[in-house]
C-alpha cells in the first residue's frame, strides 16, 4: 500500500504491517519495531524535517518543541500512516 499525505510525503506499508500499528491502546512499542524495519527506516530516514513538521502541524496535536524532534516525528507519521491504511483512508 502506498500511503501520501496531503503535502507530497510517500510512505510504502503493508495492510500487515499497518494493522500491526493501528490497534486500541497503546501502539508504541509497534511504531518503534515497524520503524526498524529496514525497508521502512530507509523510507523514514529520506523524509525532510519540515515536510514532517508542515505535515503533522495540521493535526494541532503537538506543540513547537514536541515538533522539534525529528526522530519522534517520523514516528508520529508512520502512527498515522497506519491509522489511514487500516482503516482504507488510503488505497
Amino acid at each position: 500500500m502506498y500511503w501520501t499525505s496531503n503535502n507530497g510525503i510517500e510512505l510504502n506499508i503493508t495492510k500487515k504491517q499497518a494493522a500491526s500499528c493501528s490497534h486500541s491502546g497503546s501502539c508504541d512499542k509497534d511504531i518503534l519495531i515497524l520503524a526498524g524495519v529496514p525497508s521502512i527506516r530507509r523510507q523514514l530516514d529520506r523524509i525532510k524535517a519540515n515536510s514532517v513538521v508542515s505535515f503533522l502541524s495540521g493535526y494541532g496535536a503537538w506543540d513547537d518543541e514536541e515538533l522539534a524532534d525529528h526522530e519522534e516525528n517520523k514516528l508520529r507519521l508512520l502512527w498515522l500512516a497506519c491509522g489511514d491504511i487500516d482503516e482504507g483512508r488510503q488505497k
